[in-house]
């Protein structure tokens, strides 16, 4: 299984500067290339072994950052016109060993998986509102995406 990057998605090393007080956790800045509008920013939490997923957005750009915990982010390309048309690209981020933004443009597949300890957060930087009229949504068990990581 191809989990090579997907036209799409970028991956972003971001920066943590330590306080004694507690650090400072870069997300994301107006002048970065990946910012183009901003719609709202929102938390979704994703309990340890819980699998959410797979959501395509037809509009929004997600930018992920896991803030609390490790969290396996999956994305799938079924794009007919895509270069990159049945790979996965997957990837662990936790601000402890691998703190990034994944952005993911419109038209991609995602889901994600709670690996860490308990709760696990992440911050999307979405360049939309939320509308649930521009996302699609097919629950992992339909196994309509299967990916082996998933199967359980």
């Amino acid at each position: 299984m191809d989990t090579e990057m997907i036209e799409g998605v970028v991956v972003t090393p971001l920066k943590i500067i330590p306080v004694d007080q507690g650090n400072v956790l870069h997300a994301m800045r107006r002048s970065d290339p990946e910012f183009l509008t901003f719609g709202e920013a929102y938390f979704s939490e994703v309990k340890e072994g819980a699998i959410k997923g797979w959501k395509k957005h037809r509009q929004m750009i997600l930018n992920l950052i896991v803030v609390v915990g490790k969290i396996r982010l999956v994305v799938f390309d079924d794009r007919l016109e895509s270069d990159t048309r049945g790979d996965y690209f997957d990837i662990v981020l936790s601000p402890s060993d691998n703190y990034s933004r994944l952005t993911i443009y419109p038209e991609l597949w995602v889901a994600f998986e709670g690996i860490g300890v308990g709760s696990n957060l992440l911050l999307n930087l979405a360049s939309i509102e939320h509308d649930p009229t521009e996302a699609e949504n097919i629950p992992v068990a339909t196994g309509k995406i299967i990916y082996p990581t998933f199967q359980r």
